[in-house]
């Protein structure tokens, strides 16, 4: 793709432009993480004359007209180009700004409107001549996260993309930056933009607890405040001498995000159960005999996770799954302790309310995210146990399927209606707890309790 943005830009210096790769692209092309995001900005040239010179390239939509930015579809990839912006702020929050195309802006005051000096940097396309006006490419290599100038403050969603870069990009965030972070009204972004910046964190980042690190520095979490209620709720030493619930779940989403997948969903809801497992111990966290214990709190945090989620996304779906790793988090070691007197009907019946596997994935961050012994030695014995255990008993992915179904009472003579569904309720019961294993056992004992 590169070289058709090369013919490209040399067709926009023929029209009396110039083309510039831009922002993020840039900044890893100088980390050499071969980005394939290619963003580019045009100077001199106006949006019709651009426009024409992308059409004969490839397929254009304008993505975003009124904002100067056209989408060019080529059978070797795809690009954004831009047109320079002034931008005046008129409203509150992310969307209210009054935007003005003025190709004939100076690149250097256009880089200042960027979030980052990291992305305020400019490649020319034809020359590779890096331009840095803002300190950019010394920040990269100090590895410091720094905002590019006051208009940083003009959009508060820009402190949720400080979060997700710190981790991504594992950058010490400038003590000036998170200052300013600190003093953003955060309340009225829109919730779909927030989950959209802990998406990124989420998925892209390798140690995520370092952008919610950040997040508690630059005052970002006071918008959270089931996320507050982590950050001096103390632990029992014995159990956790990593320190308080925040520290504690800064080190599991690290650990979770070593057993992402790559399917979106599981792995959004593996990494807001690691964010959310322990939400229940602040309110339940007491002194006992001298111990530290939070007696309940796997079941105390499914409130507080649906408080906490609802105000980012209505994905209902996503939001079940996580309490539901919430809830039964610390099932697989409360099982493995009484291993000799856990029958199949209670890993049957966890499978009806869980994906065991995925489970077993937030209990193992959680279980190393601790500095115990057997965390630093990196032993789970009980997360092995239950998944041979549900392997065994073919529940490992899914709950038992329904061995007596409605067709099969309703060949037994029985009639549809509600009776037919309590039956079928209390066979699937039977069937949990084994009272019988195929159909012709299930037959024989719908004969017994034929309660019609």
């Amino acid at each position: 793709m590169k070289a058709v943005i090369t013919k490209i830009a040399k067709r926009i210096e023929d029209a009396g432009g110039r083309a510039f790769f831009v922002g993020g692209c840039v900044r890893d092309h100088l980390l050499n993480t071969g980005s394939y995001d290619f963003d580019i900005e045009v100077y001199g040239l106006n949006l019709e004359k651009l426009e024409n010179i992308l059409r004969a390239h490839g397929r254009v939509e304008a993505v975003g007209r009124s904002f100067g930015v056209l989408k060019l579809f080529h059978p070797d990839g795809e690009a954004d180009f831009a047109l320079p912006r002034r931008e005046s702020k008129v409203g509150a929050g992310h969307r209210g700004f009054v935007v003005d195309l003025d190709p004939t802006i100076t690149r250097k005051e256009a880089c200042a409107r960027r979030d980052f000096t990291i992305n305020a940097m400019l490649m020319d396309i034809l020359t590779d001549e890096i331009h840095d006006y803002h300190g950019g490419r010394r920040d990269l290599d100090r590895r410091i996260l720094r905002h590019t100038g006051p208009a940083f403050a003009e959009d508060p969603l820009r402190a949720y993309r400080l979060m997700q870069f710190s981790a991504r990009l594992e950058m010490t965030v400038a003590p000036e930056t998170l200052v300013e972070c600190s003093r953003m009204d955060l309340g009225s972004l829109a919730r779909e933009r927030i989950f959209a910046e802990f998406e990124k964190l989420f998925l892209l980042a390798k140690r995520p607890g370092l952008g919610l690190e950040t997040a508690r520095l630059a005052g970002i979490i006071a918008y959270h405040p089931e996320l507050v209620t982590m950050v001096d709720c103390p632990q029992e030493p014995v159990w956790h001498p990593e320190g308080s619930v925040w520290e504690h779940t800064l080190l599991v989403v690290n650990e979770a995000a070593a057993l992402r997948q790559g399917d979106r969903h599981k792995d959004l809801a593996l990494m807001f159960g690691a964010l959310c497992h322990d939400l229940g111990k602040p309110p339940t966290t007491k002194v006992q005999n001298g111990r530290i214990v939070s007696p309940g709190h796997a079941d105390a945090g499914v409130k507080p996770t649906r408080s906490f989620m609802e105000r980012l996304t209505n994905d209902m779906d996503l939001i079940m799954q996580i309490e539901s790793h919430v809830r039964y988090h610390l099932r697989p070691a409360d099982f493995y302790r009484v291993r000799n007197e856990i029958g199949d009907a209670a890993i049957r019946r966890l499978a009806t309310q869980v994906n065991i596997t995925d489970l077993l994935r937030v209990a193992q961050a959680d279980h190393f995210g601790r500095t115990t012994p057997d965390a630093l030695a990196r032993e789970f014995p009980a997360g092995e146990w239950l998944l041979a255990r549900a392997e065994e008993l073919q529940v490992r992915e899914e709950p038992p399927t329904p061995i007596l179904m409605g067709r099969h009472l309703l060949q037994q003579g029985w009639q549809p209606g509600p009776e037919m569904g309590l039956k079928l309720e209390e066979a699937y019961e039977a069937q949990i707890e084994g009272t019988f294993n195929n159909l012709d056992e299930a037959l024989k004992w719908l004969g017994l309790f034929d309660d019609r």
